[in-house]
């Protein structure tokens, strides 16, 4: 208890220098202080694998499936990097409600933090869920790969990704329980006028990024248990990705446009852990060929990106 303690507490303070400190004002966040916190981001979760093997090389952790310190690294940085790649998507959803809603750039690192914030704890619940299901029922495993299977199907077809968030069930319901306003009030989510208090856009934008940030952990939570069901694994890399989430936002949103073939990068990886559920049972996977695959596949998905250019229609 006492390492999940610190851990939690490492990320309690990040999120209050992030907030209270370094983004104590709202401004625009350009691509180059993107860039530095994205890397900042990186690094922080890419060092904290040398913790990792710490705490397993010295029993510090729990260790239910027996892992050897290495082998706990290499399930981590697998993990890390599927979360991470699996958000790119998440990013452009994101980009298409603060479109939606009018969001000023200036304060959709405010809506972004709290909808971090609130992810953390969504995403938490749902891995004690799925590990739970997980050692409880054995047959899961195979229902969360076969899920797996049919997203990546679906991304597969699909061109692009189609999300009107006005005509999301969240709003609407959200309409009906909720006074709203268009009107906007400095980075302030409520509004009071005539008696009345209502949401500005930017509370109902990040109720939306929350429950649509539920839903693509639906399918990056069954993805990183097809690595390690180890709890700490699962939960750190989880994390880690999500802390760097909106560093990335603001650098790789303005570059959608050119990583055309990342979505056939997250179809073989979504296809690769969806299969390894299926064919746990009768065949062993090493952690290094998930982990080598995974970058395999983003580096093929960036470099194609950038050298085969996009045809310009008639």
């Amino acid at each position: 208890m006492l390492v999940w303690i610190a851990f939690i507490t490492l990320i309690i303070i990040f999120l209050a220098l992030d907030l209270g400190v370094f983004n104590k004002h709202d401004h625009v966040i350009r691509s180059k202080e993107a860039s530095l916190w994205t890397a900042l981001w990186v690094t922080v979760a890419l060092s904290f694998s040398g913790v990792i093997y710490w705490l397993f090389s010295e029993g510090l952790v729990d260790n239910p499936t027996q892992m050897t310190p290495n082998a706990a690294v290499i399930n981590y940085i697998t993990g890390y990097l599927i979360e991470l790649s699996l958000s790119i998507d998440n990013v452009f959803v994101i980009a298409v409600i603060f479109s939606a809603f009018s969001i000023p750039p200036i304060y959709q690192h405010r809506v972004l933090f709290w909808g971090i914030l609130g992810a953390i704890v969504f995403r938490a619940l749902m891995i004690l869920f799925g590990i739970t299901l997980i050692n409880r029922f054995d047959w899961i495993i195979y229902v969360f790969g076969v899920f797996l299977l049919y997203t990546a199907y679906k991304m597969f077809k699909s061109e692009s990704i189609k999300f009107d968030p006005k005509n999301a069930l969240a709003f609407k319901y959200l309409r009906k329980l909720y006074p709203l306003t268009t009107h906007m009030n400095g980075h302030h989510f409520f509004i009071r006028r005539m008696g009345i208090k209502a949401a500005t856009p930017l509370f109902v934008a990040l109720i939306v990024i929350e429950l649509t940030d539920i839903m693509f952990a639906l399918d990056s939570i069954p993805a990183i248990l097809a690595i390690t069901a180890d709890p700490f694994i699962v939960f750190s890399s989880n994390i880690m990705a999500i802390l760097g989430l909106r560093s990335m936002y603001f650098l790789v949103s303005r570059m959608l446009s050119k990583f055309r073939f990342i979505n056939y990068s997250l179809v073989v990886i979504l296809g690769f852990v969806g299969l390894k559920m299926l064919a746990a049972e009768y065949v062993h996977i090493p952690s290094w060929i998930s982990l080598l695959l995974i970058v395999v596949s983003l580096s093929s998905g960036i470099i194609f990106s950038m050298l085969i250019s996009e045809k310009t229609p008639k």
